[in-house]
This record gives structure tokens, C-alpha cells and sequence, in this order.
């Protein structure tokens, strides 16, 4: 018998005595919807398909130094492989209740006008921005995005959360304090308190420092002393041995915290410290919001999926591209609507909580916008520990013992609080 690709059931059928085949039929064509079903008498007909709910991804391609030591190159299509696989995953839940999404990329080479690539967002009320802070406050600035929710997936800058946030810019990849956070709580519950600390030159490595100095200071660390690390000029294969020896000389520590986000000289400094200590921060033992080895809350599922797609593992920015596409489609599906506007105000609201297979119900913080999460502690192989680490409380939930609390941020943009 033909299903819904051929004719329906008739009434020679039932009398024939086919009425388990058709009874399958009929259940086959009610799963597969009303596109399959066919008026009294006659063929089947195609139900019209829903207006897509528009999300747009902006991105803007970043010129990097060509890595050291044959570490792997920062994938083309970091975190737009993740909204990739996040509006795949949205349309196959949203067909359900009768909602349809769609997804815009745009790339902005360096140098060019954010601007341009507005237009060709056709109007998105939700975009997803993988850019510099400077440029997702130039977008949240701009009066084209006035009424547009603009989900940051690239910028850990912790000033984004505090006295430089905008209403309407969420936060879905964790602040540097948000790492350092979870970094620093696996220190203390191990009691692994007296840090070393080694600083590379950028403005993100001084800004990673801070964190881990501030995080010392909120959990009862200790940094014991410092230094700073130039691996430009240095060839790091023939001296590490000799280099670091010396600037990881210093009082007696537990380990050694390296800030060093571009990589140039993290990766060394391991095993090759004046005293046998391990290495955490940015190399060695580091917090993420994601790495390869996430496998618990069915996490390997995502996984699986995400390598399908891209043809290789699912990073930080990656997952903050999916998480950031999964919110607006689950906001949407829990609605049963693709109203702009009402996905908008649940997004917003003390309402919404949305699954990321983190293990815990995640929400975006009401004073700045931040979305609350277990970050992981990872060495390349294995997690060693998800914070917040058991032990550390707080009177609204454990999460918001990561980053930025109520009363530490000075946002104001979203005008409350809990």
C-alpha cells in the first residue's frame, strides 16, 4: 500500500480487510503532518509553509599570528558552524508545533563597516555576533538594532557585563571572570592556593591576569608573585628549558598561572617550570565553556552531531553559537510562536531557562544579561571538575558564584535584579 507519498487509504481498503495497513497509514501521515493529509475525496495537498523566524550571525574575521609549535589554527568557521548546527537542531524540534527558522551569515572582513552587513540581515531581530567588544557595542549603538536582541558568542571582555553593557546585548560565552572563577574554586577546594602567576603582553593576557587576580581575592587565594613573558624574538624550541626557569622562580608556590590567550608561549611553559608544578589558566589545566573531552549529560550526543557537521571537535566559540541559536528557537518552541517581539520578552524575562547539556537549566542573568552556567576545568584529555565546584553557595543559585554578582556589577541597562 502507498503512504503519503501516493494515495490515501480508501473505503474499498477498510472493507478489503487491510485495516491494520491502513491504520499505519493513517498514524504514518498524522506524524509526518498536515502537509501529508488530503482533503475528503481528493489527492494530497502542500500545507503552507510558516513565515521563518529570521536569526542573523555576524561575524568578524579576526587576523591572527600564525600559531606556534603546530597547534591547530583557530577553525574558518568557528562558532558559525555551532549557529549552523543550532538552527538544524531548532527546525527539527520547531516542526513539531508548525515554526520554521532561518539563519543569515555574514563574515566582515577586518577593517570593513559592520554596517553593511546589517542590510543584509533583512530585518533579524536576533543576532548572534561573533566580534570584538568594540564592535558588538558599536552594533548595540546603532539605531538599526534598536529593536534587535544581539547574543554575544565571541567576547569575554568582562566590561561587557559591568559598566559597558546595553540593554537588549546578551552574553552567552562566559567573562574571563566567569573562568577565572571556576579556575580559582578547583584551586581552593584542592587547596592549591599560592599562585605563581606568568603574563604575556596583550591587553587580552592583562585582562585574563586580572581576573585571576580578582578570583584569588573572592575565594581566599593568594598570588605569591609575578612575572611577564615576551615570546616574540624568542625561538621557545631551543630556550623554554632555560626561559621559564627563570621567570617561574620565585616563593614557594602550588602552581603556576599562565595568561596567555593568543598561545605564544602557554604551551611550553608546561613541564618546563623551575619547579615541578602543575600548569593552570590558559594552558594546562584551563576553564572553558566547552572542549572535546564534555561527554556527561548526554553532551556526547552534541558532540557527535556538531562532528558530523563541521568535521571537527566542538570548541568554546562553537558551543556559544549553537547555545546562542538554541535559545531563540527554545523560546520560540516553548511559545509555539515566531512573534519577534514575544520571543524577544521571554528571552528577557525571569521566565525563561533553556537546556545546553551542561546539566543544569541555564538563564541569562537579569543585571546584565549574562547567561548563568557550569563552566568545565579541562586538560586536553579529560574534565577534571565542573564548577561551581561543591562546596561553593549562594543564596539565589550556586551558578551565580561565577562572574560577576548583583551587587559587583555596575550595569544598570536592564534595570534589575535576582
Amino acid at each position: 500500500m502507498e503512504t503519503s507519498r501516493g494515495r490515501m487509504p480508501t473505503r474499498s481498503d477498510l472493507a478489503g480487510g487491510g485495516r491494520a495497513r491502513v491504520a499505519a497509514a493513517l498514524a504514518l501521515a498524522a506524524l509526518l503532518g498536515p502537509a501529508h493529509a488530503a482533503p475528503e475525496g481528493g489527492a494530497p495537498t502542500q500545507a503552507r509553509q510558516p513565515t521563518p523566524l529570521a536569526i542573523h550571525y555576524i561575524e568578524r574575521r579576526v587576523e591572527r599570528p600564525k600559531p606556534l609549535n603546530n597547534e591547530p589554527p583557530v577553525p574558518d568557521d568557528e562558532g558559525r558552524a555551532g549557529a549552523q548546527l543550532g538552527l538544524a537542531d531548532g527546525n527539527a524540534t520547531g516542526r513539531f508545533v508548525g515554526l520554521r527558522f532561518s539563519l543569515r551569515t555574514s563574515v566582515v572582513e577586518p577593517g570593513a563597516d559592520l554596517r553593511a552587513a546589517l542590510t543584509e540581515g533583512e530585518g533579524a531581530r536576533f543576532l548572534v555576533v561573533n566580534a570584538p567588544a568594540a564592535d558588538l557595542l558599536a552594533l548595540a549603538d546603532m539605531p538599526e538594532t534598536r529593536d534587535a536582541v544581539i547574543l554575544n558568542v565571541g567576547a569575554p571582555d568582562v566590561a561587557l557585563r559591568d559598566r559597558d553593557c546595553r540593554a537588549r546585548l546578551l552574553h552567552v560565552l562566559p567573562s574571563r571572570d566567569m573562568l577565572a572563577d571556576a579556575l580559582v574554586q578547583l584551586l581552593a577546594h584542592k587547596r592549591w592556593t599560592r599562585i605563581l602567576l606568568v603574563q604575556g603582553p596583550g591587553a587580552g593576557d592583562a585582562a585574563y591576569a586580572e581576573a585571576l587576580r580578582r578570583s584569588a581575592r573572592k575565594f581566599g587565594a593568594r598570588i605569591v608573585a609575578e612575572s611577564s613573558f615576551d615570546a616574540r624574538g624568542a625561538d621557545l624550541r631551543d630556550s623554554a628549558l632555560r626561559e621559564f626557569a627563570l621567570v617561574t622562580r620565585g616563593p614557594e608556590h602550588d602552581v603556576v598561572a599562565v595568561a596567555d590567550e593568543a598561545g605564544e608561549f602557554g604551551p611550553n611553559l608546561v613541564y618546563n617550570t623551575a619547579s615541578p608544578r602543575p600548569v593552570v589558566g590558559t594552558q594546562g589545566l584551563s576553564p572553558a565553556a566547552w572542549g572535546r573531552p564534555v561527554e556527561a549529560w548526554a553532551a556526547v550526543q552534541l558532540q557527535a552531531r556538531f562532528a558530523k557537521l563541521a568535521q571537527r571537535p566542538m570548541g568554546p566559540v562553537d558551543w556559544a553559537g549553537w547555545m546562542a541559536v538554541h535559545a531563540v528557537t527554545e523560546a520560540a518552541t516553548q511559545l509555539k510562536s515566531a512573534d519577534p517581539e514575544a520571543v524577544r520578552r521571554l528571552l528577557l524575562s525571569d521566565r525563561f531557562e533553556v537546556g545546553g547539556f551542561k546539566g543544569r537549566a541555564l538563564s541569562f542573568r537579569a543585571w546584565n544579561g549574562q547567561l548563568r552556567q557550569p563552566v568545565f576545568v579541562l586538560w586536553p584529555g579529560a574534565v577534571v571538575a565542573a564548577a561551581p565546584v561543591e562546596g561553593f553557595l549562594h543564596r539565589r543559585t550556586e551558578l551565580d558564584t561565577l562572574g560577576l554578582d548583583a551587587p559587583e556589577s555596575a550595569c544598570r541597562a536592564f534595570g534589575g535584579s535576582r
